[in-house]
């Protein structure tokens, strides 16, 4: 399955939407729309996951390497998400305390967790 990506902005926040699956074959994109953000300088990101299907370890591994990215320059990554599914993937990980997770990009403009 491709992989989508859609970029827009939301009061200084880059949402970038994802849909599909995020896997080995998949994840360098997502991968180089990342590093492209914030070489662009754009350091306050929100990544919509609302729309994957599925991610493996590879695609925890792209957006975690983001997060740190973004750190460095005193940003943030904020993941949008209300997919049961996908949202048990980052508990059994334990990156639900690494990353903010929301349950909307909404609720993650505001910083307001679901």
């Amino acid at each position: 399955m491709d992989l989508g990506l859609a970029e827009r902005t939301d009061a200084g926040w880059t949402v970038l939407t994802v849909s599909g699956e995020i896997d080995i074959a998949t994840a360098p994109s997502l991968r180089e729309r990342l590093h492209a953000l914030l070489a662009e300088g754009k350091h306050k990101l929100i990544v919509d996951l609302d729309d994957v299907g599925f991610l493996d370890s590879t695609a925890l591994g792209v957006l975690v390497g983001a997060l740190k990215r973004a750190r460095i320059d005193n940003g943030e990554v904020r993941i949008a998400c209300a997919q049961p599914r996908v949202l048990k993937v980052f508990e059994i990980t334990r990156l639900d305390s690494a990353f903010d997770l929301f349950d909307s990009v909404e609720g993650a403009v505001r910083g307001a967790q679901g």
